[in-house]
């Protein structure tokens, strides 16, 4: 996509198509997806803001690094449920509270919805099924960017473009990639259209990836139209192997759509139905095994005990049920018939790891990435063998994920 993200509130804070599957040089892992982790319905009475629990709002008319035309509001008349379990997000053509932009007085209010601060995930099936607007310079998007945006600035913490439009096309979906050397004008990116000049704002559609370790696979209403690997960057840094956040907004203008014209019509709304999403199924599902870590030393369950809270521990490795871990559709990881859990939930550096009856929470999904950490989505924390020891006994707690030793496992 021709432009370039810069997030300063985040740094804060089935029907016939037109497809060219992108080919690969190698036959990538499927990222079959597993039980829900997260969604939105948007069931509510109508005119009132979305789950506060689940979006937050960028707000403001900075130009987002592309020249955007928009004042990001966090107004129900820029985002709100109808009442019919959808959300709307309305990009008007007014200024009732006098924003300035970059440009000047604002134009056009709209707004950008994000779960940074409430939800990230790493793998796994992201989908929507969205009603988008059309008209020139109009430009809906849903996408996700990773949760480190604050640390390691756009491109370098990544981009998914999970369902990009222009009004200028009216029927062509666009997905991409934006990571370091290839962003901004140069991305990873692949399209479809829908076939006979149908305009994706006519209907409802459903805009999706599969997200798996080696590949990135891009589907409309089912159908996949572009997948890429590793090997598409060309020996440039993969950077999807940790946890994203998704956005949904409507901007107005800017450097890839344009500004609008005399035929672009106001309001114009993007409507979603739902947004959902999977655990990404590595393939556990019941089969068992090790998971190796800081001085080959193994994942144990201590003394073998079946009691809620029992600590989990490294300990030499010995191939007894205590340390025969699976991992599961649903994000857990079990042994002894319980799940591997974070005490009381905590999301803190220093939460011990113990385990306990599996009951579906976040503190008990756990995302190994293809670096070899094992992350807790919940508290974007690595499982951590506590004071970088690999003694028989060393508790294992989360911690920030740094990178160390003592945060890698193999299986």
């Amino acid at each position: 996509m021709r432009r370039i993200r810069t997030i300063a509130a985040v740094a804060l804070a089935s029907v016939g198509l037109t497809v060219a599957l992108t080919a690969t040089t190698s036959a990538p892992a499927a990222a079959a997806p597993g039980a829900v982790t997260w969604s939105d319905d948007f069931n509510g009475a109508a005119g009132t803001a979305p789950d506060a629990s689940k979006w937050r709002y960028d707000i403001g008319g900075s130009g987002w690094g592309n020249n955007e035309l928009q004042y990001y509001t966090s107004s129900t008349r820029n985002a709100a449920l109808d009442g019919n379990g959808n959300l709307v997000i309305t990009a008007r053509r007014e200024n009732p509270s006098g924003y300035s932009c970059w440009y000047g007085s604002c134009q056009y209010t709209s707004a950008r919805l994000l779960t940074a601060n409430t939800f990230t995930q790493a793998y796994g099936r992201f989908e929507a099924r969205i009603k988008i607007p059309r008209g020139q310079g109009i430009w809906p998007a849903f996408w996700m960017l990773g949760n480190d945006i604050a640390t390691n600035p756009w491109p370098n913490s990544g981009e998914i473009d999970i369902m990009e439009n222009i009004g200028r096309e009216p029927s062509t979906v666009h997905g991409s990639l934006h990571g370091p050397g290839y962003s901004g004008g140069n991305p990873l990116t692949g399209q479809t259209s829908l076939p006979g000049g149908q305009a994706l704002a006519d209907a409802f559609h459903t805009y999706a990836v599969d997200w798996a370790p080696d590949s990135i696979t891009w589907y409309l209403d089912g159908v996949a139209y572009s997948r890429k690997t590793p090997a598409d960057a060309a020996g440039k840094r993969w950077v999807f192997d940790h946890p994203f956040f998704m956005i949904m907004n409507v901007a107005v203008g800017g450097n890839w759509p344009g500004s609008p014209d005399g035929s672009t019509v106001f309001p114009q709304t993007m409507v979603i139905d739902y947004v959902r999403v999977q655990a990404w199924d590595n393939g556990g599902g019941g089969t068992g095994g090790q998971i190796v870590g800081y001085g080959n030393k193994c994942v144990d369950v201590a003394s073998a005990n079946t009691a809620n809270g029992t600590p989990i521990q490294l300990w030499t490795c010995n191939g007894t049920a205590a340390q025969n871990w699976t991992w599961n559709a649903d994000g857990s990881v079990r042994a002894l018939g319980k799940c591997l859990d974070v005490t009381a939930g905590s999301t803190a550096n220093g939460a011990r790891v113990q385990l306990y009856d599996c009951n579906g929470t976040g503190a008990q999904r756990w995302v190994f990435t293809s670096t070899g950490d094992i992350v807790n989505p919940q508290a974007n924390k690595c499982l951590d063998a506590t004071g970088v020891s690999s003694a028989d006994g060393t508790p294992l707690q989360i911690w920030d994920c740094t990178g160390g030793a003592n945060q890698k496992w193999r299986r």
